[in-house]
Parts: structure tokens; sequence; C-alpha cells
């Protein structure tokens, strides 16, 4: 069953790079899985364009929390399409996250930029895009006190929990509509007596939130700050669990 991937959009080049990267990485896991891209502003294809010729897919939202854009904008777009043609059947998957496979590709992004998973001398800002819906930015908030419980998702899964290696904190940072902002919560941990802060984006891909996020935080001191989340590995095979989930419930309903 074909996988219509649907993004939020950028007018920035970088983002619908970012978002080919990922796909590119899932169709080469699942070769035989016909693979489209669609994105909700900003940028083509449409959901209906990407949907056009099709008589049946699972639509999944490449986006990080359940927010407006995937109980609201997407659901839209989607009966505007089946509206057109009425023969379409469609299998809605859920968010990429929550998703445990997500706090490993955080690590993965922090090892990468020089820092070790874990590190009690180290506190950590994890920064979503933030979000009107106070649920989503509550999704984050949680994220960061399990990620806080410990560390070492990306080598060691079974470290997860007792004996896990611990940051020194992990403080939720919202790039817009909510608090605190990244710099604040830079700046409130280094008051605490952090020895060393470093900022992980919860974003999918680089942009306006991403540039302003890192040229914020190492403006209120942090010492590193990540690269977005991306193609990571563990993004495929989220995404790959999605659509498996997505296409086993009946066409026209939101996968549990």
């Amino acid at each position: 069953m074909p996988l219509v991937a649907v993004a939020h959009g950028s007018r920035d080049p970088r983002a619908a790079a970012t978002v080919e990267a990922l796909l590119h990485e899932v169709r080469r896991a699942r070769p035989a899985l016909p693979v489209r891209v669609a994105y909700l502003d900003h940028a083509t294809p449409t959901l209906a364009q990407a949907l056009h010729g099709l008589t049946e897919a699972v639509v999944l939202p490449l986006l990080l929390t359940e927010a407006y854009h995937s109980r609201v904008d997407l659901p839209a777009a989607l009966n505007e399409a089946r509206a057109r043609d009425p023969r379409l059947r469609v299998r809605y998957g859920t968010t990429l996250g929550p998703h445990p496979l997500l706090l490993a590709a955080l690590d993965r992004r922090l090892a990468e930029a020089g820092v070790e998973p874990g590190d009690p001398d180290t506190a950590v800002v994890l920064v979503s895009a933030g979000s009107s819906d106070a649920r989503a930015n509550a999704v984050i908030a949680d994220l960061a006190r399990t990620w806080a419980r410990g560390s070492g998702t990306s080598a060691q899964p079974e470290a997860r929990g007792t004996g896990a290696r611990r940051w020194w904190a992990v403080s939720a940072a919202y790039a817009s509509a909510a608090g605190p902002t990244p710099e604040e919560a830079v700046a409130l941990l280094r008051q605490a007596g952090a020895p060393r802060v470093v900022v992980a984006p919860y974003l999918l891909a680089p942009g306006h939130f991403a540039d302003k996020v890192r040229r914020d935080t190492l403006r209120a001191g942090a010492d590193v700050v990540a690269d977005v989340l991306g193609p990571a590995p563990e993004l495929t095979q989220v995404l790959l669990q999605r659509y498996t989930a997505a296409a086993r419930t009946t066409a026209d309903t939101v996968a549990s």
C-alpha cells in the first residue's frame, strides 16, 4: 500500500531536502514500498496532488508531536482529497513522536556534536518548535523528564532506567508559543550551576526555528548546539513502524 508522507513545509529549501533525505532512507529500507511526499504549506506537492491517481494509501504525518497540524490541517486536507475522489481509501497514521527511538536519535545528534550521552556534568535543553496546544507542549515536558531519568539509548537501549547514566538535568524549552524560550532555559541552568549546557533541537529539519535556536542559545551561553534530527536512522525505523501500524487499520480511520 503506498505511503504518502506529509511534512509541514517551509520556504527554506533545506527543509524539503531533509525530508527527501529521510524518505530516501525509507526507500532503501523498504525498496518495494511506493513512497510519495506531500506538504501542508509553503511547498509542493500538496496532499491532494500526492494522492492523485491512488485508490488507497497510508497517509503519515511527518510531525514530531500531535498538535494543530495533525489534528486539524491534515484531516481537513484529507477530507478535501476524498471529496474529489470518493473511491480513495485512506489509512491515517500517527505522528512520529512521541516514541522511545526519538530519544536515541537525540542522543545520536548530541554524540555527533561531541557530547557523551548521559554525561552527569552536562545539562540539556530539549527544544521543540512549541505549540498553542498545551497538550503538545506537555508531551515535550514529559519527554524531557523521561530523558532525565537515564541516557544511553543509542548504544545500549537495555541501559534505560536503573543504572543508566543521567544528565545533570534536562529542561524543556519552546521556540514559539510557550515558555520557557530556549535562551531562558539555558540561562536558568547556568544560574543553577550546571557545569556544561548543551542544546538538543527536537526539530525534524533545518529552517527558521533551528537557525534561531542555535543563534540565541549560543548567545545565552550554551556550550554546544546539536543538529536537527533529520534523516537519523531512528526516524526511519519510527516512520516504518507508524506505516505498518496504520496499514493494519480500517480505511479512513486514525491509527492508534
